[in-house]
């Protein structure tokens, strides 16, 4: 029998249980730290030598330079050409679709010239420009993720990024063929077979053979996650996420089988992930609790499951929906749930997470991969103030301004009293030599 937690919100201490069952000890590991900063300042200085020596010393590949660690275009095409059909058909679909939602998003340059009497003639915009140079990191090994690729890389080329770094440690030098068929498909420019933090630290300072770049997106271990923190101000990265989320609220209605499944499917990615499940109905939760047990023995992560659903999982009973979608709002999931009747009428209700599924039917493991939209989404309550990666992620917004002589005038005066207000003189300065003029 799975321990998962059982909560109700009329029980005295709701309140305290909830919270612990969200506390979440994010910080770093001191020793990780001092690893990472290490190998970051041994890279900035050594360059593809200390790349190289690190990929033999972590991922066993050992190399005499830094070309046997690139793959050509050429190999990743042949990675692609020799997919299963099925394989090669699921991996199109899904860039494909993932394609067609990101080509919705692109923010647009605008601007307007005032026709107000005494700026007459200024213009104010804003020039929205790709980013030149993106870094994507990809995990290797046994976490091999392709449907990553598709998520970072193609809004990346949607929004106009010139050049595409990707990393993926390949340990001993094996290759994971959908990895790099992926990478095929989403016009990746470049691919070097190094991973963790001394990968990091390549795209972030730049080495003799690795270009460096602009910004690092992608997930990856603690290292990676450590060395992403670091470099950030060096670069841009996307996020720092934690360990994945599911919150499913239900109606009592639907199959508690496909319920279990559900949290089954984020339970699986590591111990620390959480799955909850927040319902009105007793005997459902109870329902949902035995196709738990049933189910467990199936999953060949049964391991991994058991652990994150006993360490993190809970089973939250409520007196109502309506109290249902407050809960959620406080927790601000990465993937929130609506297996319930008349869903969308419940979407309004909902004003923090990072993808909301809707219906029955809409089973979150459809958007991690061919769904559409991102799959890469913020965690650990971060849902109240950030959003999923998109296109915007990859531009910058740069600020237009052209004022007229008679705008300078009219604006010369308010800015010359703020300056002076704030103790600036040569600010104030520089808009009265207009005023003079």
């Amino acid at each position: 029998m799975i321990r998962i937690k059982r909560l109700a919100t009329t029980d005295a201490d709701f309140e305290v249980r909830l919270d612990a069952l969200l506390a979440f000890e994010a910080a770093q590991d001191e020793s990780v730290d001092r690893t990472v900063a290490s190998i970051l300042a041994d890279v900035k200085a050594r360059g593809d030598a200390a790349v190289i020596e690190y990929t033999r010393r972590f991922d066993g590949l050992v190399v005499s330079s830094m070309t046997e660690l690139e793959l050509s275009q050429n190999e990743l095409q042949q990675a692609l050409s020799g997919l299963p059909s099925v394989q090669r058909e699921a991996l199109e679909a899904a860039a494909q679709r993932v394609l067609e939602y990101h080509q919705r998003q692109p923010l647009r340059s605008w601007q307007y010239e005032e026709e107000h009497e005494g700026t007459r003639g200024t213009m104010l915009g804003q020039k929205v420009t790709p980013l030149d140079r993106v870094g994507l990191y990809v995990p290797g090994g046994k976490a091999s993720y392709p449907s990553s690729v598709l998520m970072n890389a193609i809004p990346a080329r949607v929004a106009g990024v010139r050049d595409l770094v990707m990393v993926v440690p390949t340990p001993f030098g094996e290759h994971n063929p959908l990895v790099l068929a992926a990478a095929a498909l989403a016009r990746v420019d470049r691919v070097f077979t190094i991973g963790g933090a001394q990968a990091v630290a390549a795209l972030a300072y730049g080495t003799q053979t690795i270009p460096r770049v602009d910004k690092i997106v992608g997930p990856g271990n603690a290292y990676v996650a450590a060395a992403k923190r670091r470099v950030f101000g060096i670069v841009g990265i996307d996020m720092v996420a934690g360990p994945s989320e599911i919150l499913v609220i239900c109606d009592g209605q639907t199959n508690p089988d496909w319920v279990a499944m559900d949290l089954f499917s984020q339970a699986e990615h590591d111990e620390l992930a959480q799955s909850v499940l927040i319902c009105p109905d007793a005997a459902y939760i109870e329902r949902v609790a035995t196709s738990l047990d049933r189910l467990l023995p199936t999953m060949p992560r049964q391991q991994v499951i058991r652990a994150a659903l006993e360490n993190r999982g809970a089973l939250i009973q409520v007196r109502d929906l309506d109290e249902a979608c407050g809960i959620a709002n406080r927790i601000a999931p990465e993937h929130l749930e609506l297996s319930v009747s008349d869903a969308e009428a419940w979407v309004e209700k909902i004003h923090h997470a990072g993808a909301i599924f809707i219906g029955r039917y809409t089973s979150e493991s459809l958007g991690d991969y061919c769904a559409g939209p991102n799959h890469v989404l913020p965690t650990s309550g971060s849902a109240r103030f950030s959003s999923p990666l998109g296109v915007y992620d990859f531009q910058k917004r740069t600020s237009l301004i052209r004022v007229s002589q008679a705008g300078a005038k009219t604006l010369g005066r308010i800015a010359a009293t703020l300056a002076y207000g704030e103790g600036l003189p040569a600010h104030a300065r520089a808009a009265e030599y207009r005023l003079e003029s």
